[in-house]
């Protein structure tokens, strides 16, 4: 125990100097290679074994300018014990340390008022010293890396079973040992880690320490540290027996506690606590200031008291610390009050986005509601559309309509469980998930979360992330949310949750069937003249240090730059070059060139360069065997052409454009149709024989795939074989079957929009998709002629020419 004793006074050695403190640097934890030289630093009495995280004072000068030598990188430092004797020498050589030490990692740095450093350093690999040499003032170690490999035998695992029994029964005797270091250590397989944490946590004189580090053999470590947990074990069972013998005594320890409470307020008013019992200090008045639910005050009292009983040297120590700074941190009963004014929401919703009526429509019902019922629970919405069309800014305007603070985390490539749900304090280094650590940030329990990428979540070894989610985003389960780091029930009831994400489908049902997914569609040009006008080019002016006096566009402008500079759903590209031209203009202004520039469909070249984007429309199809098809993307909807060639050959069937074994099976499905009905349209019965077609999907670097391309192929096959071109203006989508019918599809607003965009006059669609345009906004329709279908043969009537 005195062993013990001797550690923690020099840990608080440095504490009691220093008045303020100064973090230096912080490391990220990952060190890929130890070279062979090395700042030196010997070790009093304290030994960092690897894998193991420790503290150091550092007050020597020569140590402080090895430390300050090694924060340059790479961030490690060459640590080995001074043998008994040797500890007050100005100058430690080689002959004054034992051979065999550690290299550490350092992973954070503080610079007492003192001067002295306090170093937080992680134990890497066993090293030997070959050579200590003087370099500018401080010590270099030339060092060898020490292998430590086993092969896992009968015996090897039967002295592992022993290790953990034997140590199982030390931390049932032991004050000192925390019950969760024995379920840690019971975990462990790796006989050496098992050796190193065992020995590091189990009080032991400190040459036995270094005899342990130094033997090779992972079976001889094993037999010293069985006979030190035997002899441990011997020592506090009579120990144990003593204080059975002394528990009469109580108001003895009674009186004896009185007077070191009252010894520690005399230390406070003198200044003269130690670092240890100051962190107390300042907890315990924290926790009485702090609103905390009544469970939460026990498990943080508990943890307290568990300081309060181990020395401030050993790793657990800045373990409960961490957790118990986490939770008076985070905002247990700390709310902000909503703002129900529902004609203000409106108009903040109007002023940042334009369009998007669904959305904010269900926005301001949820605010009514929230209004004449308080205690509501939040909604889980869910936000799906293509890239740029304003999904994360609505989040944002959302959290200021209501009042409340906004917080964003972005999902996309999480593969690690742990990031939603923590890791367990175990680990070294754990922290909460970011869902607490986003509630932390906000300082409040009702915040705007926004969960953004959803659909982009990753799963593999470490868990799947989105079954984490399930019971975040469950009203019903969220209210006792726990977090495997803060082990205690959370409250994110009152926490509305936003997801975003370009496609609902790679979402499990599961998770689906917890939100309300509201859709984004992509713009049509006249949208997105008006949010240029509105909202991009001011804010492109002002970022570029311009005034609407120094540029102005042109609205014919802003539609030649839609049309020809950009081909999107969202607005995100026509930022882009609005931004480039503010940038070109800013630049001839700061020059003195001008003092005014009017951006006109004549100077645009001169800004943008030649035209980026072309309509393939009228070009594509003024030739037989090619049709226009529309299909659906995650950025939006799309036109896609399909072209069908015959050449001389027998029944050869060629499909090119990596096209996926859903839309090869609707060629041949179109194929088959057209045969069985080619005496209606003059085609002969045995064209097949003497025929050999190729049909073909452009842009094929991108894979496809779908059935709704059913129709236009069939009416591409039908325009080759007949020599009847397909209309210009027209566009079609749809399913087919070998009988000839035309079933619904998906994605009927998006490639309606796409449509639009590429001046498409008459679009063709399956009957039973109606409805879904009756859901599109008419003014989004103007101009356009929507034909209903059931079979192909009427689709193939209305696309070819006469």
């Amino acid at each position: 125990m005195s062993e013990n004793k001797k550690k923690q006074n020099i840990i608080i050695k440095g504490e009691e100097k220093a008045g303020s403190v100064k973090i230096e640097g912080e490391h990220t934890g990952r060190f890929d290679h130890i070279p062979s030289q090395l700042p030196f630093q010997p070790l009093i009495n304290v030994i960092v074994f690897p894998s193991m995280v420790a503290p150091l004072v550092i007050d020597k000068q020569k140590s402080i300018l090895a430390v300050q030598k090694s924060m340059e990188g790479p961030n490690i430092l060459a640590s080995f014990l001074v043998k008994p004797g040797h500890e007050d020498r100005e100058d430690i050589g080689q002959d004054d340390i034992y051979p065999i030490g550690t290299a550490v990692g350092i992973l954070k740095m503080i610079r007492m008022s003192d001067q002295t450093l306090r170093v937080m350093v992680q134990g890497l690999r066993r090293i030997i010293c070959r050579r200590v040499y003087k370099d500018d003032g401080y010590y270099m170690a030339e060092v060898s890396v020490l292998n430590e490999e086993f092969v896992h035998t009968d015996r090897i695992e039967a002295m592992i079973r022993a290790i953990k029994e034997k140590f199982k029964k030390v931390v049932t005797l032991a004050s000192y040992l925390p019950d969760e270091i024995g379920e840690a250590v019971n975990n462990i397989t790796d006989p050496f880690a098992l050796v190193y944490i065992i020995t590091t946590f189990t009080n032991m004189k400190i040459e036995q320490r270094q005899r342990i580090l130094a033997t090779d053999e992972i079976e001889k470590k094993m037999k010293l540290l069985l006979a030190i947990l035997n002899k441990e074990e011997k020592i506090l069972e009579i120990g144990g027996k003593i204080e059975s013998e002394v528990a009469g005594e109580l108001s003895k320890t009674q009186r004896e506690y009185f007077l070191r409470e009252q010894l520690k307020a005399i230390k406070k008013e003198l200044g003269e606590l130690s670092s240890q019992e100051a962190d107390i200090v300042d907890l315990m008045e924290r926790l009485a200031q702090k609103k905390l639910p009544g469970d939460v005050r026990e498990v943080a009292e508990k943890e307290i008291k568990r300081m309060e009983g181990m020395p401030s040297s050993a790793p657990e120590y800045y373990m409960i610390r961490t957790y118990l700074e986490w939770i008076l941190d985070l905002p247990w009963m700390e709310f902000t009050i909503d703002d129900m004014d529902l004609k203000k929401a409106r108009d903040i919703l109007d002023t940042d986005h334009y369009g998007l009526d669904e959305v904010k429509e269900r926005i301001i019902e949820y605010l009514a509601v929230r209004k004449l019922k308080e205690d509501t629970k939040g909604p889980v919405l869910c936000f799906i559309g293509p890239p740029g069309v304003g999904k994360t800014s609505l989040g944002q305007s959302i959290a200021r309509a209501l009042g409340r603070k906004f917080m964003r985390i972005s999902l996309g490539g999480v593969h690690d469980e742990a990031a939603i749900r923590g890791h367990r304090r175990t680990y070294i280094g754990a922290l909460p998930g970011r869902i607490i650590q986003g509630i932390k940030k906000a300082g409040t329990m009702n915040p705007i979360f926004m969960l953004d990428e959803i659909d982009k979540i990753g799963t593999d070894f470490r868990g799947d992330p989105s079954s984490a989610l399930l019971e975040v985003l469950d009203p019903e389960q969220n209210k006792s949310f726990v977090d495997h780091y803060m082990d205690i029930s959370f409250d994110l009831s009152r926490v509305i949750f936003i997801a975003t994400g370009n496609i609902i489908q790679p979402l499990q049902p599961a998770l689906k069937d917890r939100m309300e997914v509201l859709n984004l569609p992509g713009y049509v040009n006249e949208e997105k003249v008006a949010i240029a006008k509105r909202y991009l080019i001011p804010k492109q002016l002002e970022a570029n240090g311009l005034t609407s006096k120094q540029l102005a566009f042109n609205e014919n402008t802003i539609q030649k730059i839609i049309s020809q500079y950009t081909q999107e759903a969202g607005v995100r590209n026509l930022e882009r070059q609005i931004a480039r031209i503010c940038r070109k203009v800013a630049y001839n202004v700061a020059l003195g060139k001008t003092d005014h520039m009017l951006i006109t469909s004549k100077n645009l070249k001169r800004f943008l360069g030649p035209q980026k984007v072309f309509s393939e429309s009228p070009r594509r199809t003024s030739i037989p065997g090619v049709a226009t098809g529309l299909a659906w993307t995650e950025s939006g909807g799309e036109i896609l052409f399909i072209e069908a060639l015959k050449m001389q050959g027998k029944r050869g069937l060629t499909i090119t454009g990596q096209l996926g074994e859903v839309m090869q099976e609707s060629v041949m499905a179109a194929l088959s149709y057209i045969r069985s009905i080619c005496k209606k349209y003059d085609i002969k019965n045995n064209f097949f024989d003497n025929t050999e077609l190729h049909i073909h999907v452009p842009a094929g670097a991108i894979p496809k795939d779908g059935p709704s391309a059913g129709v236009a192929i069939a009416t591409a096959i039908t325009s080759i074989l007949t020599g009847r071109p397909v209309k210009k203006e027209v566009a079609m989508t749809g399913e087919v079957t070998l009988s000839g019918l035309v079933l619904p599809v998906g994605g009927i607003k998006e490639k309606v929009l796409a449509a639009r965009r590429g001046g498409i006059k008459t679009v063709v669609l399956p009957a039973r998709n109606r409805l879904d345009v009756e859901e599109i906004h008419k003014d989004l329709l103007k101009g356009m002629e929507f034909v209903y279908i059931e079979t192909v043969e009427e689709a193939i009537s209305i696309a070819l020419t006469q």
